[in-house]
């Protein structure tokens, strides 16, 4: 039998006070991607790379290596890395062929825990018209923020919130 997940001390934390404000080397050195599980991967991948994230690579990831990593006996999922035409983003999407993925309400925005991927688009428009294409719509419609944004939530494949923003 597995040991039980740990989990992480609910409360205020602090940041360690030999750290704050210091030069002291940081563990973080960057954010290296988002995963996310998806029903299809091939929809997924279809829909982001539609957008314009590009393929990096593909793969299908097993072994004690993957179970260690992910904490999943018999861990078996097709993986594809996509990247932002700036290189900077990367989304990494997993559909778990073992254990057998489980399918879960689709989160709300005002839900805790993964919120939703942000996409600066250049062209909200051009960006909504394809995502109808993937039968993905606005929540509510197209927000201004101050006349500095235009910006929607959508719900991408497999339910993911994906807010797609065009800087004005």
């Amino acid at each position: 039998m597995a040991a039980p997940p740990v989990m992480c001390a609910r409360g205020s934390v602090t940041a360690h006070p030999e750290r704050q404000g210091s030069t002291i080397s940081r563990m973080v050195t960057r954010l290296d991607n988002v995963g996310i599980a998806v029903e299809d991967i091939d929809a997924a991948i279809a829909f982001f790379t539609d957008l314009g994230l590009s393929i990096e690579g593909r793969d299908t990831v097993s072994g004690t290596w993957a179970d260690t990593a992910v904490g999943l006996d018999g861990n078996h999922a097709m993986i594809a890395v996509l990247t932002t035409p700036d290189g900077h983003g990367r989304i990494e999407l997993m559909q778990y062929l073992h254990p057998a993925a489980r399918a879960t309400p689709p989160t709300e925005p005002h839900d805790i825990g993964m919120h939703r991927v942000a996409l600066a688009v250049d062209d909200l428009d051009a960006a909504l018209d394809v995502a109808a294409r993937h039968g993905c719509h606005p929540l509510r419609g197209v927000a201004n923020y101050q006349d500095m944004y235009r910006l929607t939530y959508v719900r991408g494949p497999s339910g993911i919130l994906v807010m797609l923003a065009q800087k004005l």
